[in-house]
């Protein structure tokens, strides 16, 4: 049976949103309040039900709305403009930053990758200790670059912050909220998007009709708010039938994974400290650490596209980094509470797509509003939905359609004179320099910051199937091609990625498991959080062409997946199991083959489905 040919209900509301994340959260923050008199009645009248008040609906993928995962330390200001009274004491694990650190992190055990600029430098720092503030093989900054700075904001659970965000709303009784329910596609023809068509339910893996099969309800709208992140299905169908603006471009990720850990009773960390490091396990590799109240923190990485290891695995580098001598002295003794992993968008202002169309507007981090000089996206996402409801506030007023033009007159207008626009001008070319090493990237941020954007390190950006070398060249000179070949014959055989046995060939240490922090990676998807995939919804990952898949000798997508889900399987396809998909999107900017005439598209795509991890801690 065709989609076309399947009977679909309708219905009809005034403003749809894909996806509640902090984007949609600011954007209905700032509308639902002035929805509805003092007395129940409309403020603001109902076009498609005349007498009512304005009907407004938001579609999440996930089941519950405080599925984030993401530890945050963020300034606050949009937060703070919609709440100004807002008391961080009132969201679980929310604590204002009390004391910033940056540290360059040494390599301990001898394994990391590092240019022979590094080791050299490596070596004066041990050389000469007692000029540096050096500990357990760690160099703390002098001072905390002020575009890194975030005094006067506060550490967030972005799980927690969701849940609490989303029992405001629904107080209101002005909108609607709906976990559990993916949006498949916009409904788009010409450039104009009338609304959105949900997921069909009760298929087969294929798609195909199946027991008790319910088609996917048609909500058509005066305007669509697309807020599905830098991978949701409605954002890139957008991007591919408008494109990006001229010069823009979606080519620089990374992956971000985390940990929510209980800290010993006799920690000297103190509720919100925030440590921020770079150099260790691998030099490319960014860290972090901020601790909540009642002994909890937040731990985890960035796995960059410019990492060129085609065996990256967020996961076990994660592990390698709460074993660093700096970090294991707060972590030894924790205990996981949750963990997880998602995609991040880290072309920040390149990467930001037409922001309006006629009955559509973009906001959050897949409208490129993340700034990556500062590390900052909540808070600039937030403020994106906010000036967006602001907008349509002022077009509903004036009885003006959600035209392409409007939007731009209003929404458009109104991000280019913030402080969002400002400062992602000035971080636009920032990390340029990454594309070269890490010693270039890093005088690319210096000078980014300090000039304000007007200096930087230059760079060409290249897509991460462009430069990703196979694990022959990768390794050359550190591991024979023959023992390559037979490592890898063997992982295949025994259905595992190939990173671990890679990774212990070149010493580095296997992980000293203990049950409570240190667990393998099956274990941390039953320990820290829920991973679900309920049946009657067709596979999310898809691997277009297997030819293509049986050509590739690099298999990224098994190495990176966040949750194992994709493994290696006969003639060289991979397998995926939804049961164990965290819904990170790596696979989809990690594949190795493009397809022809389409250097944009890979041969996996990753469209809506349902499940996913979910812990509100994160």
């Amino acid at each position: 049976m065709s989609e076309q040919d399947i009977d679909r209900q309708s219905m009809d509301v005034d403003v749809v949103c894909v996806g509640f994340g902090p984007a949609t959260a600011g954007f209905l923050s700032t509308l639902a309040p002035r929805l509805l008199n003092d007395d129940g009645t409309p403020a603001i009248e109902s076009t498609v039900m005349p007498g009512m008040p304005l009907q407004v609906m938001c579609y999440e993928r996930a089941d519950d709305t405080g599925f984030g995962v993401s530890g945050i330390v963020t300034k606050g200001r949009g937060i703070r403009a919609s709440f100004p009274n807002l008391n961080a004491a009132e969201i679980p694990m929310a604590t204002p930053v009390t004391g910033e650190k940056v540290l360059y992190l040494l390599d301990p055990v001898g394994a990391s990758r590092r240019s022979f600029t590094l080791r050299m430098a490596d070596k004066i720092v041990r050389g000469l200790k007692p000029l540096f503030r050096y500990e357990d093989d760690a160099i703390e900054l002098p001072f905390t670059p002020e575009f890194l700075h975030k005094r006067g904001g506060f550490i967030l659970s972005m799980g927690q912050f969701m849940q609490w965000v989303g029992a405001q709303l629904m107080a209101t009784g002005a909108v609607q909220l709906w976990p559990g329910t993916p949006v498949s596609k916009a409904l788009l023809e010409h450039g104009k998007v009338s609304g959105v068509r949900l997921i069909d339910q009760g298929t087969d893996r294929q798609g195909n009709p199946d027991a008790g099969f319910l088609p996917g309800m048609d909500i058509r709208a005066q305007l669509t708010v697309v807020a599905d992140g830098p991978v949701g299905a409605v954002g890139r169908q957008i991007d591919a039938e408008v494109g990006l603006p001229a010069g823009h471009h979606r080519i620089e990720w990374a992956v971000g994974a985390k940990m929510v850990v209980e800290l010993p009773e006799d920690t000297t960390l103190q509720p919100g400290m925030v440590l921020h490091t770079f150099g260790y396990p691998e030099p490319e590799i960014f860290g972090f650490l901020y601790v909540h109240p009642d002994r909890l923190a937040s731990v985890g990485i960035f796995v960059p596209s410019w990492f060129d290891n085609p065996v990256r695995t967020s996961y076990r580098y994660l592990q390698h980094f709460m074993l660093h001598p700096y970090l294991w002295k707060y972590l030894n003794g924790s205990k996981l509470r949750s963990w997880g992993a998602k995609s991040l968008l880290e072309c920040g202002r390149l990467g930001e797509p037409y922001l309006a169309g006629d009955g559509y507007a973009r906001i959050g981090e897949g409208s490129g509003s993340t700034n990556v000089l500062t590390g900052s996206g909540v808070d600039e996402a937030w403020t994106t939905g906010a000036q967006l409801a602001e907008a349509v506030i002022e077009l509903l007023k004036e009885k003006k359609p959600f035209s392409r033009e409007n939007i731009e007159q209003t929404y458009v207008r109104r991000r280019r004179k913030s402080w969002v626009d400002r400062e992602g001008r000035i971080a636009e070319h920032a990390r340029d320099g990454f594309g070269h090493g890490l010693v270039q990237g890093l005088i690319g941020m210096a000078l980014a910051g300090m000039s304000k954007g007007i200096l930087n390190m230059p760079g060409q950006p290249l897509r991460p199937y462009e430069r990703i070398p196979d694990v022959f060249k990768y390794y050359e000179g550190r591991i024979p091609a023959e023992e390559i070949a037979r490592l890898r014959e063997d992982c295949a055989a025994r259905g595992v990625p190939l990173h671990d046995a890679l990774m212990e060939r070149c010493g580095w240490p296997a992980i000293p498991y203990d049950g409570q922090l240190l667990v393998s990676h099956q274990d941390a998807l039953l320990m820290g959080g829920k991973v679900q995939a309920p049946p009657g919804y067709p596979d999310h990952v898809v691997f277009l062409y297997p030819a293509l898949c049986e050509a590739c000798g690099t298999k990224v997508c098994v190495e990176v997946c966040s949750g194992e889900a994709i493994r290696p399987g006969p003639n060289g396809v991979p397998q995926f199991d939804r049961d164990k998909c965290v819904h990170c999107g790596a696979c989809l900017w990690n594949c190795e083959m493009p397809l022809d005439g389409k250097p944009d598209q890979t041969n996996i795509d990753f469209r809506a489905g349902a499940g996913g991890l979910h812990s509100a801690e994160n």
